[in-house]
């Protein structure tokens, strides 16, 4: 029984100033209401032993890898970072509504400009991975036609299959992914994409997704688009030159973007998916009861200083 529903019984076999004191059921907080609400421990901080810094002309743009998906993956591309192995290289690839592209151009023999060192060339594809304690997982409760079930683990959108047992990271804006040829095993982590337009689910379980980008997307997915095929850029002139990627862990302190993300394994975060279901602002008059996966904001932040006790 709702508190409206007390109130109308309560009225209907008591005095009337108990009639008057009865409240209205509180409507339902907004995504803004939620966080202002929020507590520390509903806030993780950056890994800074699987974070990317990868610099740009432009500025910062801030990546977490995510190991429990894709191990061998995320460890051959902290072994390119720490070799300097994208350091000089370039944006190669700007496709309107799709993915920005960062690696080697194709003149370019990266091998021997920037070898891999102990990093291997070719990887076994990690398109899925069995459900274990590294990959958590939150639910939604909507629907999704891409996968069995849809939510969230660590932060990042993914999906999982419980006939088989297998999870995967899934094709939101903002995910990171190993650039490969048409054999799964082609792609090492040399050559990485982000989702920078409309979430292209149908590539989930065809792509080895890494991580997401969490700061400086603005960077990617303002780019001029290239003129060649699949937005690949035509001329070095073009490109986007990367001045270097380094790992957060081996950046002084004082360097570090020090960023949180909302925890999605938290009350707060539940309440943040109803609030997206149903938008309660004031501009919206339908809410749609529903919301898909790569609707749901993941909210990072500047990580706040909390006062000495």
């Amino acid at each position: 029984m709702t508190r409206i529903q007390r109130a109308l019984l309560l009225c209907a076999t008591s005095l009337p100033v108990l009639c008057l004191a009865a409240e209205p059921d509180p409507a339902p907080p907004t995504m803004a209401r939620v966080l202002e609400q929020s507590t520390a421990s509903d806030w993780r901080s950056l890994d800074p032993d699987s974070t990317l810094y990868m610099e740009l002309p432009g500025g910062r743009v801030v990546i977490e890898l995510a190991p429990g998906f894709a191990p061998q993956h995320a460890r051959n591309i902290k072994i390119l970072v720490r070799a300097g192995y994208f350091d000089g290289l370039a944006i190669i690839r700007s496709q309107d509504n799709y993915v920005a592209q960062w690696g080697a151009p194709e003149e370019m023999d990266a091998r021997q400009v920037h070898p891999l060192g102990e990093a291997r060339p070719r990887l076994a594809a990690e398109f899925t991975t069995p459900i274990s304690a590294a990959t958590p997982f939150t639910a939604l409760p909507d629907f999704d036609g891409y996968a069995p079930q849809v939510g969230f683990s660590n932060g990042l959108p993914a999906a999982r299959d419980p006939e088989s047992q297998r999870t995967w990271l899934c094709h939101c804006y903002g995910a990171v992914g190993v650039g490969r040829d048409n054999e799964s095993d082609s792609g090492n982590g040399a050559s990485l994409y982000a989702v920078t337009g409309h979430a292209p689910r149908h590539l989930d379980r065809n792509v080895t997704l890494v991580g997401r980008v969490m700061q400086g997307m603005e960077l990617l997915s303002t780019l001029p688009r290239g003129a060649g095929a699949m937005g690949f850029y035509g001329t070095a002139a073009e490109r986007v030159p990367i001045k270097s990627v380094r790992l957060a862990a081996d950046v002084p302190m004082a360097e570090r973007s020090n960023l949180e993300i909302l925890r999605t394994d938290t009350q707060t975060f539940t309440q943040l998916v109803e609030a997206r279901r149903n938008r309660r602002e004031q501009w919206f008059k339908v809410p749609a009861g529903y919301v898909g996966l790569c609707n749901v904001p993941i909210v990072v932040r500047q990580k706040k200083h909390e006062a000495p006790e």
